[in-house]
């Protein structure tokens, strides 16, 4: 159950190695997300800091969106996950922490100059965002309503289609589609 008379902070950052264990077991808590080692979320924390971001509320951890750069369309922000902490959730946080990332890598030299985000800073030399993508199961509806909101308040272009069907994960995983937003 939420509890948003006890956030008086949120804060905005790239994640640090610290995190990995909390994006860890805020993906396992979630009962939704693919939990992946927690070795993976150290590595996500080092290796793609720069393309993710995590929200402390509080001073603690509240959530996080990890994301990467396609190698082959670097103009393309690939969102791999989103959670929120349970404590956390029903304020509009998944959000904020996918529009903040988003913005501070739009491209803006002045949202990049301001950020106190070493991480944020780095990447003044790569191409601007102008499309996101990520993956979703078909009933995954939050994920759903958090991306077409998030091009809906861009007035940006939604385009669903398959890429992983079912029959290609070993494990039973259901298909996943493909939802690209952009340009924007």
């Amino acid at each position: 159950m939420p509890h948003p008379e006890s956030a008086t902070r949120v804060d905005f950052r790239s994640p640090h190695l610290e995190d990995g264990q909390h994006m860890w077991r805020m993906a396992r808590e979630s009962r939704v997300l693919d939990v992946n080692t927690s070795y993976a979320y150290l590595l996500w924390a080092r290796d793609f800091a720069a393309t993710s971001i995590v929200a402390t509320v509080d001073d603690d951890p509240g959530g996080f969106v990890t994301g990467y750069r396609r190698p082959d369309e670097p103009e393309t922000l690939m969102i791999w996950q989103v959670a929120v902490d349970e404590r956390h959730r029903g304020q509009g946080l998944a959000r904020r922490m996918l529009d903040d990332l988003v913005d501070r890598r739009s491209g803006d030299p002045a949202v990049r100059r301001l950020s106190g985000d070493p991480a944020v800073r780095r990447l003044s030399g790569d191409p601007a965002v102008r499309h996101l993508e990520t993956t979703i199961t078909a009933d995954n509806s939050a994920s759903i309503a958090l991306f077409t909101s998030f091009a809906n308040a861009r007035s940006a272009p939604i385009e669903r289609t398959p890429l992983f069907e079912a029959a290609m994960f070993p494990d039973g995983h259901d298909a996943e589609l493909l939802f690209r937003i952009g340009p924007f």
